[in-house]
């Protein structure tokens, strides 16, 4: 197998400051232009810039002590890096362009000038060196196509993917067979505390479930209920609450479907901190989280007040800066609480008086917060709420989710399919990527919801448009 080399383009390392390291037993190539845009994007206070700098400072560290002679061998990249998560370990050679090479495009082909200098270095190198495989690795689609037209291999980067395939995201729920008691019932124990139900069972099925996941019959009379606990081939399940009934409702809302029913049960269960839900839009996901954080908040007081936040990138073109406070700035991006705060106070009880003042108290204990403040802050008792969570970005999803101290709870609802962000993709946003590694975690629990709840032309327009 030829030893490969990659030329890695700026934007990648913009997106990825570890690219460097992520590249197994290969070589790694910059061209000089590379290191002049990172330099261009140094400053700034986006996730970018940050992350040029980052790459600065990598290059640093690996540069401080060698000589112009080990500079041009190639230098050593390291094993170990910051976040490397037992992915297998770099041992290929970092290489600078330290002298020109010799131009191999046509002198009248457009676009941009730095695009081109990479295009040129690439296909110079594949020249040079032909006992290598010279790649080009970009974010950038077009300079892929010109690439290939070309006849420069170029290649997408993958390594920032946290899914092969956004089709086989974790659902949180899986069906029982129907012969699951014929094979699973023998050692069956079953016991109660106060009002739950629980379950032991053991057999080879019981391998491949989670904690916290949602397990369900078929049949109309079949059992609905979450995993506890898996230890080998024995679980313990534990029978859900039916909030499907009036009786069970929360806030006067009832859950609609076996998805929302188990939505309801993560966000009211004290053993989970960390709840993420995933669904088109009419699934109920905010509707939900909301009206269990007010039972929570209000009625149990659990929680001291409810913190809701959401990513602010806009639908179509952007109105510009906004006059007020850091709430009154929030206020144009939480158009889901107040119309979900609607349904919430639609009580006929008091009447328009009665409804104004539960609509009033209900504010007076939610706080909406931006997430560009969220830096450095520690949330005691309280119940977050970040709406739109699929246009985070991995790392932002982890600044997030430390922001919660003791006795806080976080729920995140997001749709994957409606990622707004330029940079991310159903494989690489950062709600994927916390819904898999926080699955099978003894205090989070996911649930993708399926099936709208909103209207009948609401449906047929997710379906038809």
């Amino acid at each position: 197998m030829h030893r490969r080399l990659f030329v890695l383009d700026t934007n990648v390392l913009m997106h990825d400051p570890t690219a460097l390291f992520r590249f197994e037993e290969h070589d790694i190539y910059l061209p000089m232009v590379v290191l002049e845009e990172l330099d261009a994007h140094k400053t700034g206070l986006s996730e970018a810039s940050r992350n040029v700098r980052q790459v600065s400072r990598f290059l640093d560290d690996m540069m401080r002590g060698a000589t112009k002679e080990q500079i041009d061998r190639g230098l050593a990249l390291p094993a170990a890096y910051p976040g490397n998560h037992g992915g297998k370990a770099s041992s290929g050679r970092l290489y600078f362009q330290t002298r020109a090479l010799p131009a191999a495009l046509p002198a009248s082909l457009p676009g941009q000038r730095a695009d081109n200098a990479i295009l040129a270095e690439t296909l110079a190198l594949q020249n040079e060196r032909r006992a290598a495989r010279v790649t080009l690795v970009s974010k950038d689609i077009n300079l892929r196509i010109k690439a290939a037209v070309l006849g420069v291999r170029a290649e997408d980067y993958y390594s920032d993917k946290t899914l092969e395939d956004a089709d086989v995201v974790y659902s949180g729920m899986a069906p029982l067979p129907a012969d699951f008691w014929e094979r699973h019932g023998r050692n069956v124990r079953s016991w109660k505390e106060a009002d739950r139900t629980f379950y032991e069972v053991q057999g080879p099925l019981v391998r491949e479930w989670q904690a916290n996941q949602g397990l369900y019959e078929e049949s109309e009379r079949g059992i609905e209920g979450i995993v506890r606990r898996v230890s080998g081939e024995t679980a313990i399940v534990e029978l859900t609450r039916d909030y499907r009934s009036e009786r069970h409702s929360v806030w006067g809302i009832t859950a609609r479907n076996r998805g929302q029913n188990f939505a309801l049960n993560l966000l009211l269960d004290e053993e989970i901190d960390f709840v993420t839900i995933l669904g088109p839009a009419g699934t109920g996901k905010t509707l939900l989280a909301l009206a269990a954080g007010l039972a929570q908040t209000l009625d149990s007081k659990r929680f001291v007040e409810i913190v809701m936040s959401r990513v602010t990138i806009p639908l179509g073109e952007d109105i510009g800066f906004l006059p007020g406070t850091e709430e009154e700035k929030m206020e144009p991006w939480m158009g889901a609480l107040m119309d979900n705060l609607e349904v919430l106070t639609q009580s006929e009880e008091g009447g328009a008086w009665g409804r104004a003042a539960t609509s009033d108290l209900l504010r007076s204990r939610i706080k909406i917060r931006s997430l560009n403040f969220m830096r450095g802050r520690t949330f005691l008792n309280r119940y977050i709420i970040v709406d739109e969570a699929q246009n985070l970005t991995p790392k932002q999803m982890k600044a997030l989710v430390t922001r919660a101290g003791p006795g806080s709870k976080l729920a995140c609802l997001g749709n994957i399919a409606q990622i707004d962000s330029p940079y991310l993709s159903e494989t690489t946003s950062g709600m994927t990527y916390a819904v898999n590694r926080f699955r099978g975690w003894a205090h989070s629990g996911h649930v993708t919801l399926v099936r709208g709840e909103r209207s009948r032309l609401a449906d047929y327009a997710s379906d038809t448009l």
